[in-house]
């Protein structure tokens, strides 16, 4: 008997079929077998391998290719690889719901892409309607970043969940020993990547509330009789404009307290984030402290107005710590400066935020640097320039550079350095973008913690993250009270009050019509002033000024005075 078609005739013996070479599907059909050619099968099935008796009855009714698969669950079209089983794992860390649907868990797989495509479409829904910058001051608010730090938390675990699953539904058991070990390694690493950014995210949002309970107080300041918020629509209880007095200390280790050299009052439109800002040089002689203050009573006269060289701005805070007994109480510093120079201005200072010099270079380390236009050669360090020279042009300064541009008095006075930190102030207002302080948070975090000190009130901060948006895309304009304009061995009082509120009023007019020694107007509301209709007044004679300047006072926008 032949062997070519893989029969195998064994005498007295029923032929069987090798299982090496299986018979194609089609042959002969039991209808064939009844007509005229049955003869010829019946002598077919009696001699040779092209019986259709073993085809019915043989290896295709009962081997495995019949029956096995028919008693197991879904399957693969074909097993997978070890790649094969990684890329679809990995696939299920962006579309949940793959490997289920691979693995032909078809319910569950279209279950976990619905629950992921609603996700999605809702956080894309409301991003689109409150805008990218509201993310910000929605999530300033202390129940929302509890809300999201489990939030986030419960996503990282969730979307492990997920990965392993997704490894697991595809049957990894079918692998070699080897597959197996290297997949279930390259598994384990996808769960870490894929929970550590839910990690850092979480991590984040826990650093700011930290950041938030230590700089800002959980109870109003005593000393700020400001009223508890009314109605939760309007934090600013009906104000249309809010100051703040930014300071700059140099407290460091080889100094006793803290000299505020650098003191900036920003009145700010609360409706539309316009800024005026107002610089007050450090030596602006014996000021002036309303009724209210326990101060008034001590210098009548104005501060220390007894010493023709002395009572300089920069000593008030620091002489009110070092006499609680005239204060009423200790640590009564920024009480006693608020009180100077709101009265200064007739503005009614309501909050104060103090940086220490060197905290603020931490912070410009932060975010990488400050990109500044230098108008000439500024030397830095020591009393001589000796440590180096910021030259002139658009330079990116780094903290320590950036903190000397606005410190230098080396060939220079006080009035020049305070045009150059109003400059590196709106810089660093504009370059601390939403993108650049959440990449660094971590580091401004640690900076302004360990630097930063203020009465603003924990209820306020969401209420002023807002604010700090709408300044960000705002126009601002500054006003130096400076030489020669300005005098401050004896100032005209009256004088530097007019012009504060011309330049407040003026901000809420064209710029065509903008008169205040040149001020670039932005929109914004009347504040206080001594009268209704300012008046001219000629520029007060100079009879002492312990540090004279060349330069001509002018408020300008901060975008023509720094190139911004």
């Amino acid at each position: 008997m032949s062997k070519r078609d893989g029969v195998d005739a064994v005498p007295g013996e029923q032929k069987r079929r090798s299982p090496r070479r299986p018979r194609p599907a089609s042959g002969p059909s039991p209808s064939d077998a009844s007509g005229p050619t049955a003869p010829d099968s019946s002598a077919s099935r009696s001699s040779g391998p092209r019986s259709s008796g073993p085809r019915s009855s043989g290896p295709r009714s009962s081997g495995p290719r019949s029956s096995g698969p028919r008693s197991s669950g879904p399957r693969f079209a074909k097993p997978l690889s070890p790649a094969g089983i990684l890329g679809w794992t990995a696939l299920s860390v962006i579309a949940p719901g793959a490997a289920h649907l691979r693995a032909g868990r078809r319910r569950t797989g279209l279950v976990l892409f619905a629950v992921y495509a609603v996700l999605l479409l809702a956080a894309l829904a409301y991003v689109l309607v409150n805008g990218v910058q509201q993310l910000a001051p929605t999530f300033a608010a202390d129940n929302m970043m509890v809300a999201a730090i489990v939030g986030l938390s419960a996503l990282g675990l969730a979307w492990f969940a997920i990965v392993v699953l997704s490894y697991v539904v595809l049957n990894p058991r079918r692998l070699n020993q080897m597959g197996q070990i290297l997949s279930g390694v390259a598994v384990g690493v996808l769960c870490v990547a894929v929970m550590s950014p839910f990690a850092v995210a979480a991590n984040t949002v826990l650093t700011l509330r930290d950041t938030i309970h230590t700089i800002f107080p959980s109870a109003p300041d005593p000393d700020t009789p400001n009223e508890p918020v009314k109605n939760p629509e309007d934090p600013w209880n009906g104000k249309t404009r809010v100051n703040f007095l930014l300071i700059g200390g140099d407290a460091a280790g080889n100094r006793t307290g803290v000299r505020t050299d650098s003191m900036n009052v920003a009145s700010v439109d609360v409706r539309t984030g316009d800024t005026v800002l107002f610089s007050l040089p450090r030596n602006l002689q014996h000021v002036h402290f309303p009724p209210s203050s326990p101060l008034r009573k001590q210098f009548p006269n104005g501060f220390m107005a007894e010493l023709p060289n002395g009572g300089l701005l920069n000593e008030v805070w620091q002489y009110a710590n070092d006499n609680p007994q005239l204060m009423g109480g200790r640590n009564k510093g920024a009480r006693a400066l608020m009180d100077a120079i709101g009265y200064t201005l007739d503005l009614k200072i309501d909050y104060y935020a103090l940086m220490n010099m060197y905290g603020f270079a931490d912070l410009v380390d932060a975010i990488g640097g400050l990109k500044i236009r230098v108008e000439r050669d500024v030397k830095w360090g020591g009393h001589f320039g000796t440590a180096g020279t910021i030259k002139a042009g658009y330079r990116k300064l780094s903290g320590e550079e950036a903190l000397w541009y606005g410190r230098s008095r080396v060939d220079s006075d006080d009035f020049s350095r305070m045009a150059r930190q109003r400059c590196v102030i709106g810089a660093f207002a504009q370059q601390a973008t939403p993108a650049v302080i959440l990449t660094n948070f971590t580091k401004i975090a640690g900076a302004a913690k360990r630097m930063a000190q203020t009465n603003i009130p924990q209820h306020l901060v969401q209420p002023l993250v807002e604010l700090a948006v709408k300044v960000k895309d705002a126009k601002i304009t500054s006003l130096q009270f400076v030489p020669p304009e300005f005098y401050s061995g004896r100032p005209d009082w009256m004088k530097i009050r007019r012009y504060t509120k011309k330049a407040i009023e003026d901000s809420g007019r064209p710029a065509r019509r903008a008169q205040a020694a040149g001020v670039t107007a932005s929109p914004g509301t009347t504040a206080g002033g001594p009268s209704a209709t300012p008046t001219r007044t000629r520029a007060a004679t100079p009879t002492q000024t312990p540090t004279r300047n060349t330069q001509r006072a002018a408020a300008k926008s901060l975008s023509e005075l720094c190139g911004l």
